[in-house]
């Protein structure tokens, strides 16, 4: 999952990989990994996070001014995000909180100014 990071995009990467993880197992059926399409999306999804240009105080992705994925996979994790999103309180619920937590911050507080 690349270079080991701590903080928010640590975090934001352990939340990314349990939701393409969750979609995979219930629309792929892949055997407990991912399917060759989920690895690929989750990798994007990880290098968009190195290259973030908020780093440690990047807001959730639907909440920033920066669209940094590309249409089709911007597209596919809005799919994954929608399935898994509503199962995440049940599967890691550590990771929704803190994922609904610092929305609802960042939602409060406005959005960060452009980098």
């Amino acid at each position: 999952m690349g270079p080991s990071l701590s903080g928010a995009i640590a975090r934001e990467k352990k939340t990314v990989q349990a939701m393409v993880e969750i979609y995979c197992a219930d629309h792929h059926a892949s055997g407990g990994t991912l399917c060759h399409g989920c690895r690929e999306l989750l990798d994007y999804a990880c290098e968009r996070l190195d290259r973030c240009p908020y780093c440690e105080n990047k807001p959730t992705c639907k909440d920033c001014q920066v669209h940094c994925y590309r249409p089709e996979p911007r597209e596919a994790i809005g799919v994954v995000m929608r399935y898994a999103g509503p199962r995440m309180l049940r599967r890691h619920p550590w990771l929704a909180i803190v994922h609904l937590w610092k929305e609802r911050v960042r939602r409060t507080a406005g959005r960060p100014p452009r980098p």
